[in-house]
């Protein structure tokens, strides 16, 4: 029970990330930076605080897959953060969660993994979906939501990457991985930011900063606490139907809270392309259980 509700607690956490970064008033790069190193800081706090510590070797070992995960991982944060400024949070939420499709077309040439018949019918219901929830949020809400979606589905595209090359790191625990990750990511994104914003970040607005702290300790460092904590005990197919929390929350606080309106078509298309993402993970292929680091989704 105390694992149902501390996974549940994390998704919950998780699904309000959209809110939180729409309070930000930074670039989405210059979020990312701050999450990431926030975060790591934290994780590696509480990391400590456990007695545990990072097998160096082992990192070593695998410190060109782990360089890889860090740039995919920055690069979903980039696209995501950026997604939410040009269009809805439930458009952005959607398109992210188009990522279990990615890797599912991927896996056969990445992971030499089968592509079996429910899978294909799985891809093409996620890309009816995505098509209606375009195809109706263009016509409602003009072509800024194009460029939006668009963005989200990048973000997908690096998260499925992200997942992907994560199957390759050995012997790291998760929480390990994601502390790495996150450090690395910091160090990668700190020259593109000064380089591409200079030093913007350190004229933040004083109502911004609660919402990086937010951001960084709340729903980076305790969600991913709770996250690796939760799953630890849980079934693969409990950590599936749970994960659905997530979009669920965020749908919710774009519809409530932010007064975001969602057209009867793209909640059909919403609908179908979880559906459909949710019935290819329910034979065991999960699309939290071969992330390997939920932190992409910070």
């Amino acid at each position: 029970m105390r694992s149902n509700i501390q996974f549940i607690l994390s998704m919950i956490i998780f699904g309000t990330i959209g809110l939180v970064v729409r309070c930000i008033d930074l670039s989405s790069s210059e979020t990312a930076l701050l999450s990431s190193s926030i975060g790591c800081l934290f994780l590696t706090f509480v990391f400590f605080v456990m007695k545990k510590s990072i097998p160096w070797k082992l990192v070593k070992a695998n410190a060109s897959v782990l360089f890889l995960s860090s740039i995919a991982l920055g690069g979903n944060w980039i696209f995501l953060y950026q997604s939410y400024d040009y269009t809805t949070v439930t458009n952005a939420t959607l398109a992210y969660y188009f990522a279990p499709v990615f890797v599912m077309i991927l896996s056969p040439i990445i992971l030499k993994e089968q592509l079996p018949r429910k899978k294909i019918v799985c891809i093409g219901a996620a890309i009816l979906g995505m098509l209606l929830i375009v195809g109706n949020g263009i016509s409602a809400s003009g072509k800024g939501d194009l460029l939006g979606i668009f963005f989200g589905l990048v973000a997908a595209a690096f998260y499925a990457v992200l997942m992907l090359v994560n199957k390759f790191i050995q012997n790291i625990s998760k929480l390990e991985i994601t502390i790495i990750q996150l450090g690395t990511t910091a160090l990668l994104l700190l020259p593109y930011v000064l380089f591409t914003e200079g030093f913007g970040i350190l004229e933040v607005s004083r109502s911004s900063i609660p919402f990086i702290l937010l951001l960084g300790i709340i729903n980076t460092g305790i969600g991913f606490w709770l996250f690796f904590s939760g799953m630890e005990k849980l079934k693969g197919q409990s950590i599936a139907m749970l994960s659905y929390v997530d979009p669920f929350v965020a749908i919710l606080i774009s519809g409530v809270i932010l007064q975001e309106q969602l057209t009867v078509i793209q909640m059909f298309g919403g609908a179908l392309l979880l559906g459909s993402t949710f019935v290819s993970e329910n034979n065991g292929y999960l699309f939290l259980k071969h992330a390997g680091s939920r932190s992409s989704r910070i």
